[in-house]
């Protein structure tokens, strides 16, 4: 450390070096969620391609090497020279920020990656990547690591062996299989009968505008990232709702560690979607509502599909040109305040709710059980943040208000009896959410929800920072009496709770609050629930879920965390939700304890102290440990080991929560059946 400070403490970061030295700036986290981040942007890249019209077909393989290969047949990377720099354009887009053809609106009037960032993003955290460009039949290559050009472009011509291979690879040999259950999956193609005719010249006459294309290969550097093992399914994910999002477009996923492999293509585009969302729920409007509108003044198109079901909970899920903006933004509120006025006026004017009515729906009332799918396309799109999370263009509110509220208006003009199903549906959460609301002001008359009238069986803590607070979720009061006599009574409190809570994925709040169980949840964390929720409120910043390691304990487990993501999700976004990981053995030896978390670790404290004399304790509950064993293993901030419950799909998470906990036993089944053999640990 030296006292002066002049320019020469100024650095100046070249090229991609900015962004090795800060990555979270530009994907988000360098951890596993980073990690398929980059995949993402070279993806996005090929549906930006697909949105300008010049791309059907994607292609995504994970690699025996673990890199990943994106390959598309957009129009190709440019290569020729650039004017200013006298550079190959391929390695300006790969190695200069803000660099790409996204700037210019003659090359793309809709786009979903707007900085020019993306790939020269991926390029600098690869250890390698390489750039292959298929254009007017030739071939294009450049190679990079960690995003310094390491071989210039090269050109050759493509041969007719290669040229009918790609051919086939992308419009006549599907990529893969069919599915066991075909779902999206379109046969491809027979063969063109004077394909195999064809000279070199003759071909590039009749195919090349379909063989254009670009591939990039790139293998994450391992010296920036927690993990460099991708997750077939994560990606798999995403590339299902991109094919979904955009109709007709062939995608295309191979694990080439292990042979896993689907190919999606989806005609009906937002309604299969939200179909498929809605499988195994009982729907109320067999067919979704489908509505795509646009706005040619302000270059924006909107669509949006609608199913409602007798379910209780709202899923909506909304996109900006295909990405996923998690946090929602304008388009998403104008489309909530158009379907609210919209069924509001058209009940009225249809008489399903009297002109002089006080009966007013809300938008909760008109959502519930609601699955909708929102997806703009539009010009200039205002992100928060490189990765992308919310729109903020402040006009699109208005618009899609406007689009959303005439086509509903028309749709429900033509389709009255959908209308009525709907209506109804929202006046009988309307009756609920006041039933709810005659529970909660009764709860509080008797002091079971206020924060000052607080549980008898709670054991709160002498801390009033909520910032350094935790509570204990735990169960029965064998665990709980343990608990007491443990933990740190200065910041830790703890909450036994009696039997199994309510499984709120099948009640609604007016059934919930009568649970006594979980008004004591609810009133000992302090926010309230529902509409009263205020996370400002929350007396704990740390909720610790502890359950014994067999299977009721994973029920009961399970049950909290469906209750938490039902009824207090913004507990779980701002990472207050966690599960302790009690050991699951003791192994002792004379005067010596040592404690096991996995059966691994177990084995090796049993080679570590010697076979002889060595007594193996199997814990089935907390109830088995005395108070210092609860606190060493468990408690104590030293020692314990936690995970933080987070929500990294709201989507797959829903899904999830449906299967396991919802009232479709036969999803259920499948689900087991199908995971059956994953199963590492079974209690029967």
């Amino acid at each position: 450390m030296t006292d002066t400070y002049d320019a020469s403490h100024i650095t100046v970061l070249e090229g991609l070096q900015p962004v090795r030295e800060r990555p979270a700036m530009y994907i988000g986290s360098t951890d596993a969620r980073g990690l398929h981040h980059l995949v993402y942007e070279v993806v996005d890249n090929s549906i930006d391609e697909a949105l300008a019209g010049y791309c059907d077909h994607i292609w995504v393989s994970i690699n025996r090497d673990g890199s990943v290969t994106v390959e598309d047949n957009g129009r190709g990377i440019p290569v020729d020279r650039m004017e200013k720099n006298g550079k190959c354009a391929l390695e300006v887009v790969l190695t200069v920020l803000h660099a790409g053809g996204k700037f210019d609106k003659d090359s793309y009037q809709v786009s979903g990656g707007l900085h020019g960032v993306g790939v020269s993003v991926v390029n600098a955290l690869s250890s390698w990547l390489d750039a292959r460009v298929y254009r007017d039949g030739k071939i294009y290559d450049m190679r990079f690591s960690q995003g310094k050009t390491i071989s210039q472009c090269s050109e050759r011509e493509e041969t007719l062996s290669e040229l009918r291979t790609r051919f086939r690879q992308w419009y006549v040999e599907p990529q893969v299989p069919a599915g066991a259950d075909g779902q999206g999956v379109i046969p491809a193609p027979a063969a063109p009968a004077d394909e195999g005719n064809l000279d070199r010249i003759q071909f590039l006459e009749k195919y090349q505008a379909k063989l254009s294309g670009t591939r990039i290969t790139f293998n994450p550097d391992s010296s920036i990232f927690e993990t460099v093992n991708f997750d077939y399914d994560t990606l798999a994910h995403r590339l299902r709702e991109l094919a979904f999002l955009n109709a007709g477009l062939v995608i295309c996923i191979r694990d080439e560690r292990n042979g896993d492999h689907d190919r999606y293509h989806y005609l009906g585009g937002l309604s299969e979607f939200v179909t498929y969302l809605n499988e195994g729920s009982d729907c109320l409007n067999p067919a979704p509502i489908f509505i795509s509108k646009k706005d040619e003044e302000n270059k924006l198109e909107f669509d949006v599909a609608i199913q409602y079901t007798t379910g209780y909970d709202e899923k909506i899920f909304s996109y900006v040109n295909s990405v996923n903006t998690r946090e929602g933004g304008t388009h998403l509120e104008g489309f909530r305040s158009a379907i609210t006025r919209a069924i509001n006026t058209m009940a009225k004017r249809n008489g399903l709710i009297k002109e002089n009515s006080s009966i007013t729906l809300r938008g909760e009332d008109v959502r519930e059980g609601m699955t909708a799918v929102v997806s703009i396309k539009m010009a200039n799109p205002q992100f928060e943040g490189q990765t992308k999370m919310r729109l903020g263009n402040s006009n699109v509110k208005g618009i899609a208000d406007s689009l959303v509220y005439s086509a509903l208006s028309e749709y429900f003009d033509e389709n009255p009896k959908v209308l009525q199903i709907i209506v109804e549906k929202a006046l009988s959460a309307a009756k609920a959410r006041e039933a709810a609301r005659n529970a909660r002001e009764l709860a509080r008359r008797k002091g079971a929800l206020e924060s000052g009238g607080l549980p008898g069986k709670l054991a709160d803590c002498s801390e009033r920072n909520p910032e350094k607070s935790e509570i204990y979720i735990v169960e029965g009061d064998s665990a709980g009496g343990s608990a007491k006599q443990g933990r740190d009574r200065k910041f830790q409190a703890i909450l036994p709770l009696r039997g199994k809570i309510l499984n709120v994925e099948k009640a609604g709040e007016h059934q919930l609050l009568k649970n006594a169980e979980i008004q004591t949840l609810v009133s000992a964390i302090g926010t309230g629930i529902g509409e009263n929720f205020d996370l400002s409120r929350a007396r704990y910043h740390r909720i610790v879920i502890m359950t014994d390691a067999d299977v009721d304990g994973s029920h009961i487990r399970t049950l909290l965390l469906t209750f938490f993501h039902k009824s207090m999700p913004k507990l779980i976004e701002a990472g207050f939700i966690y599960i302790a990981q009690p050991p699951l053995f003791s192994v002792s030896k004379g005067k010596v304890e040592k404690y096991a978390y996995r059966e691994e670790d177990m084995k090796k404290l049993l080679a570590e102290l010697g076979e002889k004399g060595i007594s193996v304790k199997r814990y089935k509950g907390l109830g088995e440990m005395n108070a210092q064993q609860l606190w060493d293993t468990t408690m104590n901030p030293e020692n314990r080991i936690f995970k933080k419950v987070m929500i990294e799909d709201a989507m797959e998470a829903n899904e999830i929560f449906k299967i396991l906990m919802g009232k479709d036993v036969e999803a259920r089944k499948d689900f087991i059946k199908r995971h059956a053999r994953e199963v590492k640990n079974l209690d029967i």
